[in-house]
């Protein structure tokens, strides 16, 4: 019995594990939204604060 609830409970995070490398649409976006410089996200389409020099 218990062999069974252990087997289950690892097929279970198997299969979290294998949605946790699945690659979801707009991830890219997300990444070009950082700022490469201090890692924060951009609101707008204008450049960082860190950039302006308004830390």
């Amino acid at each position: 019995m218990i062999i069974k609830i252990v087997t289950l409970f690892l097929v279970g995070m198997g299969v979290l594990a294998m949605f946790g490398r699945l690659r979801f649409p707009g991830q890219k976006r997300l990444a070009a939204a950082k700022c490469p410089d201090c890692g924060k996200f951009r609101i707008g389409k204008g450049p960082c604060g860190c950039r302006k020099g308004l830390k």
